[in-house]
Formats: structure tokens, C-alpha cells, sequence
């Protein structure tokens, strides 16, 4: 069986200089850290390779017109909650679904430009997914935080 990959103290620090800056080179982040080149460039590429680690971008929902954002509730019947997910993730209103446990199966992050789009993805779309039970949408008044600096990462496909 293969070594489990397990992130060290200076994997992490090199993770939380790249969150302060993506655009840190490796001399940089090595000068921060007391580090050699070669030691932060070989991290970061092991990091990469096993799937712990991709440098990306992240811009704002309004910078791309999103201007509601809202969490629904799904509760499934008579199909597996998982294939209800996997057919809801394919609209592109969709950012994020997760299976969850209680009274709900379901739980998604959606964006939508603007309220006019509401009532057609709520019964024109989702409503025509089989298996939907119930949909308990909730509509977000304001942003408290939203922090992902963690996140699930699939593996690439090689190119």
C-alpha cells in the first residue's frame, strides 16, 4: 500500500504564504520561510501531484453578475439522494451540493443573476428532477463570512 500523504508544518506554511499571495514565487516564499528554492518548488509539486494542493483564482459572485445567492433544502423520495445531487449539480445555477444528514438529503449553494431567474430554476428546472420531495429555499440577506481556503480537490486529468 502506498505512504498516505500527510501535510507537515512546512507544508502548511508554505500553503499560508500562497493564501497571503498566489503569486509568491518560490524564492520568495523560501526567503519568508527560511527555505531553499528547490525545498518550497519540490513541496508544492508533491503537494500538486498528490491532489493536496492547486493555486487558483477566486473572484467575487458580483463580478460575474451573480447578485442573489441562495441555499436550498432538498428532501429526495423514492431515489437515491446521490443520483438527485449528481443530476442537480449539472445546472449551472449550482456552485456547490452536498449530501447531508437530518431532515434534508440534500444541500446546495445556488447563484442566480437576478430575482427574475427564481421562479424559473425553482418550477421549471429543479421541480423536473425526479425524486424531489420538498425544496426549502432560503435566500442570503448578507454575507457574514464565507471562507474556503479549504476545499475538496479532484484529481487533475492529464493534459
Amino acid at each position: 500500500m502506498a505512504d498516505e500523504f500527510i501535510a507537515d508544518d512546512i507544508d502548511r506554511a508554505i500553503v499560508e504564504q500562497l493564501r497571503m499571495n498566489g503569486r509568491a514565487t518560490n524564492q520568495q516564499i523560501a526567503d519568508r520561510l527560511d527555505l531553499t528554492a528547490a525545498t518550497v518548488s519540490a513541496r508544492i509539486r508533491r503537494m500538486e501531484d498528490e491532489n493536496k494542493l492547486r493555486v487558483v483564482a477566486v473572484s467575487d459572485f458580483s463580478a460575474h453578475g451573480y447578485n442573489v445567492l441562495m441555499e436550498v433544502a432538498i428532501e429526495v423520495d423514492g431515489r437515491p439522494a446521490s443520483d438527485v445531487a449528481a443530476e442537480l449539480a449539472e445546472f449551472p445555477e449550482v456552485f456547490a451540493a452536498h449530501l447531508v444528514t437530518g431532515r434534508y438529503d440534500i444541500d446546495m449553494l445556488v447563484a442566480l443573476r437576478d430575482f427574475d431567474e427564481l421562479s424559473e430554476l425553482m418550477l421549471d428546472k429543479f421541480s423536473k428532477v425526479r425524486g424531489i420531495r420538498s425544496m426549502m429555499p432560503a435566500i442570503a440577506v448578507d454575507i457574514v463570512k464565507y471562507k474556503f481556503d479549504v476545499a475538496p480537490i479532484e484529481a487533475r486529468a492529464d493534459v
